[in-house]
């Protein structure tokens, strides 16, 4: 496949916008680059479907209150689920379309009660364990509201660090999700290349819609502190997968340097019998969720994860 025709005829709004050329600029083109990446994620109007309704709350959590938004469906299905959008652990907000957007459409295609949470962002202060911490508050009161419904059934999800996020704490607590759903994740500090044929199609981009190792490396110490002794939580990719595994969908973005990590995933929950369903939506980049459905792939790969929801209420108790 080659990059979707939608994206790739966008890329000239970035001509003389490389980050080389940005800095040499000293900063005189930023108010511009600004309007060009709007111009570049600009998908048309976009409404939340009439049936969800969503509202505003706050969760207690160990470093304070943790804002959430909730998306009801007026025929719920029995199923939630826990929704953790990315930023590279340092950016993103609930009105984020890959907080807002994926939430309402979930809800909506799944009848599934869908909760999205604004963890604490990475800033030079704010290190891990404090995001991991936010998110596993609001899923653990999240599980409690569950627990009193017969036949419930709740699952974890989130996009590229927030995959990472809502993977770890899947692991981390005592618990379980039914399911988890990870779109596009960041789970590995080391990164393994992509095959230079994808590669090769990718030059076409931007340096800032690249995920070379700097970059890489800026996020995870930007998050942990450090880039040594990682701790496994922190990017749980490397968490060895056992058998007894809540089932387990992969979404992934064709044209991502960060693919081969959630690929990494799906080949160790092969190899240990762990259940696994995965998906490469075809001619997308990385974070293709963060834009409206309207957009090539975000349909396709909404309605796929919504299956995923569906099928665990069908398989209720």
């Amino acid at each position: 496949m080659s990059l979707d025709p939608y994206y790739r005829d966008r890329l000239s709004l970035f001509d003389g916008f490389s980050n080389a050329d940005r800095a040499a600029a000293g900063g005189t083109l930023d108010e511009e680059f600004q309007e060009r990446l709007i111009a570049y994620g600009d998908d048309g109007p976009w409404s939340p479907p009439s049936d969800v309704v969503i509202t505003d709350e706050v969760v207690d959590g160990p470093h304070g209150t943790v804002p959430i938004r909730r998306y009801v469906p007026a025929d719920p299905s029995g199923v939630a689920l826990l929704w953790v959008h990315g930023g590279g652990f340092a950016a993103g907000t609930l009105d984020w379309p890959e907080a807002h957007v994926v939430s309402a459409e979930l809800a909506a295609r799944a009848g599934a009660e869908v909760v999205s949470v604004d963890y604490r962002l990475a800033d030079g202060t704010t290190r891990y364990p404090v995001p991991l911490d936010d998110v596993l508050a609001v899923w653990e009161q999240l599980d409690d509201e569950r627990s009193a419904v017969p036949g419930a059934r709740t699952a974890i999800g989130g996009a590229s660090a927030g995959a990472a996020l809502a993977l770890a704490a899947s692991l981390r607590s005592d618990r379980r999700a039914d399911a988890v759903l990870l779109a596009y994740p960041f789970l590995h500090a080391v990164v393994p290349a992509l095959p230079a044929d994808v590669l090769a199609e990718m030059a076409v981009l931007p340096d800032f819609m690249r995920f070379p190792t700097e970059s890489i490396d800026w996020m995870v110490g930007n998050y942990v502190g450090r880039l040594e002794d990682v701790p496994e939580l922190a990017l749980p990719g490397i968490v060895p997968v056992t058998p007894d595994r809540p089932p387990l969908s992969v979404l992934l973005s064709e044209f991502d340097d960060l693919r081969p990590s959630g690929e990494l995933l799906i080949a160790a929950s092969e190899a240990a019998g762990a259940p696994v369903r995965s998906r490469l939506e075809p001619g997308v980049l990385h974070g293709h969720l963060n834009r409206h459905p309207v957009a090539p792939g975000v349909s396709p790969s909404l309605d796929w994860l919504a299956d995923g929801l569906r099928a665990m209420g069908n398989h209720a108790d």
